[in-house]
């Protein structure tokens, strides 16, 4: 019996930007954005909507190195007047017919709070700011605030030619993206980048002062933190500290299951290698929690971008199956067990036709778009989750626990880490009287099951009435959702 305590006095909110997805067009390496467009209907894909509104994210973020080079008045205006852009990271030619405008239509159409990057002075890249075909991309800082003024100013009469007449009042922008990443000599300084960063977003907040302002404080080759300089000079310029968790890959490389398909010869060790990787995954957010709260306890964490980095590159098969599910559920569960100091997360890359990486696979326009096992549990945990962090704890580690609350809704986040054997929970809400409870759980029958368009259905969620939570079996490997209603 494994005992799971919760404490349902609410300890703090969590932020509605918390469960975020990450859209960047990724060129010739995965047809991304522009592969979610209808081109004959020149609209967002109707179906790839659907699906989004199915995910509900909460926010959306337009950026990743793309905005380095990215220009945004080139994504503006009448669409055959939009300048092509080269894509120098991930290859071919941008059109731009998704830009700024296409993008936070997008976020109102699903419901989703748009979080906007911008070009960071090409975050110090030399290949950016003098590219090989001659062209300057770096972003000033005038290029960021008039992107500002252009989102959130009533009457611009920019935006308003273009044919937006409402300002987006876009809220939440992030300045700097992974750039203590390059070598030396290829990306700012860490002084720099707080320098800089203090001119950006001077310039930013003065076109409006009620904007949040995320700035880049992860580490540099994984040793030192650039978020104690950031937060020094940055003051009260800043509201939280980005952080990527794209370090999610093996140890060692040479050695690993966790490789083409090498993985599907032995369960246990894949199960293994990623116990470990969550493990290191797990120290890096202790470590940026205690680095940005003894700089500022007042700030919060922004995990951008983040995702298991596996040969092949982000095309893994491992990442269609059940197992990697369990993976990310633990992943979200650590996440919003720290929802007090983190305000915004994501498990993956957003949308696409062969990454596996991503939330949402796309394949051909005749084929409808469908959640990986990754989307599928950041549904489910989105789905049932409060406005309030409550504290919860298990008294087994074959079992992660979290836990919200929404007035009088207790939700209980509950995974199974254990593949091999089911559990019998008994949840205790510090005495409480309960109404009615229901599991809502993703369970398939084998860690292998695998999602296509031929098996669509196969992580569907099951919805189980409790008739008694201090006696609750659950399977093997299984992500469970409580939602448990409190006796008035």
């Amino acid at each position: 019996m494994t005992r799971i305590r919760v404490d349902i006095r609410p300890r703090h909110e969590i932020s509605p930007r918390l469960y975020m997805q990450f859209m960047e067009p990724l060129g010739t390496t995965d047809s991304s954005v522009e592969a979610c467009w209808d081109i004959l209907k020149d609209q967002w894909r109707d179906d790839f909507v659907e699906v989004v509104r199915d995910l509900a994210p909460s926010s959306i973020r337009w950026g990743g190195i793309l905005t380095s080079f990215w220009k945004w008045r080139e994504s503006v205006g009448a669409p055959a007047d939009r300048v092509p852009m080269v894509n120098y990271l991930w290859g071919g030619m941008e059109t731009n017919r998704i830009g700024v405008h296409e993008f936070l239509d997008f976020c109102e159409a699903v419901g989703a709070e748009p979080i906007m990057a911008i070009n960071f002075a090409a975050d110090g890249r030399p290949d950016y700011i003098e590219t090989a075909r001659g062209e300057r991309r770096a972003g000033t800082t005038e290029e960021a605030a008039d992107l500002v003024s252009y989102c959130n100013e009533p009457d611009h009469p920019e935006r308003k030619a273009n044919g937006r007449e409402k300002p987006w009042k876009v809220r939440t922008w992030q300045i700097g993206n992974e750039t203590s990443y390059p070598r030396e000599g290829a990306r700012f300084t860490s002084k720099e980048n707080a320098t800089l960063y203090r001119e950006f977003a001077d310039a930013m907040r003065s076109r409006d002062p009620n904007i949040l302002l995320i700035g880049w404080g992860d580490m540099e080759q994984g040793e030192r933190w650039w978020a104690p300089e950031l937060i020094e000079a940055a003051g009260d310029r800043i509201d939280m500290v980005a952080l990527h968790m794209m370090q999610q890959r093996p140890k060692d490389p040479a050695n690993s299951v966790l490789k083409g398909r090498l993985y599907r010869n032995d369960y246990d060790r894949t199960w293994s290698e990623l116990d470990a990787i969550y493990k290191a995954m797990e120290a890096k957010l202790l470590g940026a929690r205690e680095v940005v709260s003894a700089a500022n306890p007042n700030l919060k964490l922004a995990i951008t971008e983040g995702h298991l980095s596996l040969q092949p590159h982000n095309k893994i098969e491992l990442l269609r199956e059940w197992l990697s599910g369990v993976y990310h559920a633990r992943c979200l569960t650590l996440f919003e067990q720290h929802s007090d100091i983190i305000d915004i997360c994501t498990l993956a890359d957003f949308a696409g036709t062969s990454w596996t990486v991503n939330a949402v696979l796309l394949g051909s326009p005749v084929e409808k778009p469908y959640l990986l096992p990754v989307g599928h549990v950041m549904r489910l945990f989105r789905r049932s989750s409060g406005t309030h962090g409550l504290a919860a704890s298990s008294d087994s580690e074959n079992v992660v626990v979290s836990a919200s609350r929404r007035d009088n809704t207790v939700f209980v986040h509950a995974t199974n880490l254990d593949i091999r054997d089911d559990a019998t929970l008994a949840i205790d809400l510090d005495g409480a009287q309960i109404a009615r409870a229901t599991c809502h759980r993703i369970a398939p029958d084998a860690l292998d099951a695998a999602i296509d368009t031929t098996n669509l259905d196969v992580f569907a969620v099951e919805q189980v009435p409790v008739e008694d939570v201090s006696r609750i079996a659950v399977p093997k490997a299984s992500v469970n959702a409580f939602v448990i209603e409190l006796a008035d």
